[in-house]
């Protein structure tokens, strides 16, 4: 038998059996379990630690929300891994099923830990310091003092000190005793701070999961001298997220008007690196006046409710096709993609009508001409400086008339006859700005107009961000509050002795941890016992 429980303690014959009868919870005690094991402070963190791991393979893994072109790179290289990761949602991280259930989770778990504590916190602010314990000898930092003051006097002077130390207070007298004492405490910002925080907390989440999906993303390349409109119509790429509306996207346009690259012209070593990129932009509001404006690689614009940012750039040849009789069928700049760092780019023109035939011509771009050995070419650096424009001319059908989507950065030859390049009797056509040269087959003439530069453009619009960054200034300062506040409690009492002398005694009870109580316990005895002599 336990020595140290009663003889009918309710267990103790289970213990002597040794066996223990557990109560029956039923359903509805397991389901209180289980909302108390949630809603608990260490299941909150967990499921926050959760969370930031559940969000590594959104940045390792090409998203298809951000970048669906890696996606698409990604699955080419990878094929078996990626059919893994793509069950597992991880191409969609952010909006996935397990990702979804944990965010939710911390959304209730943090919700269950704040609104108790809320309720908690305002019925103590509401209620008046605790009676002053009997023996303030037990508690830390417990000093006295002698006075030759009126002990109702003192604790007077000692409240007047407290309230003006920030203290709440309270006074507990009892003359027939001859003790008087007054409780008071502080720190309640401290809890304050620490629900700030968690609030805030749950006010990221809530911005980051509903304010967040209004928002929208969109990809344009802009060639010098033309412009853009911000409708869905005039993006290369959009993607919206789930409650986005049309009418979220602000009228406003935005022109480019020139494109400046500066490149290294001093060191050797980094020779024709890029060091600035400016895109001269004009850009109109609707019922506004035209402004001139600049983006920059990290200072996007802002414009509608929106930020602009300079992603890449290139070089878009302005090529003339004319038939034999002179009409032109085909004059517009291409975007040409850079291969290189001397931008080396590629690019494919298309012509489906105008033509006896359909051409699909092969570009390749040396913005600064260099001859190899073996007869090719190569770029030696990124700016024009002896631009030439190389052509391999297919003709027959591009497949554009069978209603599939094609990508327009790619020619598939499969349905074409190569008629001038490398395998062709007619050899590649060479083009300088200004050049005119004929096609093969007597289809006409084709002309390198100029070379412009282009942008590429990403349009992001995130409602959320505000919210965001305003809670998270929240959590900070919820943060630092509920770590540098200390929660104490001190008591001041003068016990009047059956000689008539009245002795004061000072004690002082932190909540959490509070190592300069001692000190501020001493420092209270101190300022009340000068205040006494002064008053005396």
């Amino acid at each position: 038998m336990d020595s140290s429980r009663p003889s009918d303690h309710f267990d103790q014959e289970s213990r002597d059996s040794g066996t223990v009868t557990q109560p029956r919870l039923g359903p509805v005690g397991y389901l209180r379990f289980a909302w108390r094991l949630l809603t608990s402070m260490r299941t909150a963190l967990v499921l926050l630690l959760l969370l930031a791991i559940a969000a590594i393979p959104g940045s390792l893994v090409p998203q298809t929300s951000s970048d669906p072109n890696g996606v698409v790179q990604y699955k080419a290289e990878y094929p078996e891994l990626s059919g893994v990761l793509d069950w597992f949602g991880v191409f969609n991280t952010y909006t996935s099923v397990w990702f979804s259930a944990i965010y939710i989770l911390l959304f209730v778990s943090l919700i269950g830990c704040v609104i108790p504590r809320t309720k908690h916190h305002f019925d103590a602010l509401r209620a008046r310091p605790p009676k002053t314990p009997a023996r303030l000898a037990r508690l830390e930092g417990f000093t006295t003092r002698s006075t030759g003051a009126d002990a109702a006097l003192a604790i007077d002077e000692a409240e007047k000190l407290l309230r003006s130390q920030r203290y709440r207070v309270q006074r507990y007298d009892d003359p027939s005793t001859g003790v008087f004492s007054v409780s008071a405490e502080r720190g309640y910002l401290r809890e304050t701070g620490n629900l700030v925080f968690h609030t805030a907390l749950i006010g990221v989440l809530l911005s980051v999961g509903v304010a967040g999906g209004f928002g929208y993303s969109g990809q344009r390349v802009v060639v010098e001298g033309q412009a853009f409109a911000n409708s869905l119509a005039s993006y290369d790429s959009f993607l919206p997220q789930r409650f986005f509306s049309e009418s979220e996207l602000a009228p406003f346009t935005i022109q480019l008007d020139e494109f400046d690259a500066v490149y290294e012209e001093e060191n050797f070593s980094a020779y024709g690196a890029p060091t600035d990129f400016t895109a001269h932009v004009t850009t109109t509001v609707r019922g506004q006046e035209p402004q001139q404006q600049q983006i920059k690689v990290n200072e996007p614009l802002s414009i509608g409710g929106t930020s602009v940012y300079l992603l890449g750039n290139g070089y878009a040849p302005h090529v003339v096709i004319r038939d034999p009789e002179g009409e032109v069928v085909f004059s517009q700049p291409v975007a040409f993609l850079p291969q290189d760092s001397n931008l080396f780019s590629l690019g494919v023109i298309k012509v489906p009508d105008g033509l006896a035939e359909q051409l699909g011509i092969r570009g390749l771009l040396y913005p600064t001409t260099f001859p190899l050995a073996n007869g090719a070419f190569a770029s030696s650096h990124p700016d024009l400086r002896d631009p030439t424009l190389t052509l391999e001319v297919f003709a027959g059908d591009l497949g554009l008339d069978n209603g599939q989507a094609t990508n327009a950065y790619a020619l598939n030859t499969d349905s074409l006859t190569e008629i001038a390049g490398r395998n062709a009797d007619s050899p590649t056509i060479e083009l300088k700005p200004g050049d005119i040269a004929e096609l093969p087959n007597g289809l006409g003439t084709i002309e390198l107009l100029d070379i412009p530069r282009f942008v590429s453009l990403d349009v992001h619009h995130d409602p959320s961000q505000l919210w965001v960054l305003l809670f998270a200034v929240l959590v900070v300062a919820g943060l630092v509050t509920s770590l540098f506040v200390a929660r104490r409690r001190v008591w001041v009492k003068a016990v009047v002795g059956d000689d008539g002398t009245v002795t004061l005694e000072y004690a002082g009870l932190a909540r959490g941890d509070d190592p300069r109580l001692q000190e501020a316990v001493s420092d209270l005895a101190d300022r009340h016992i000068e205040r006494l002599k002064v008053d005396s």
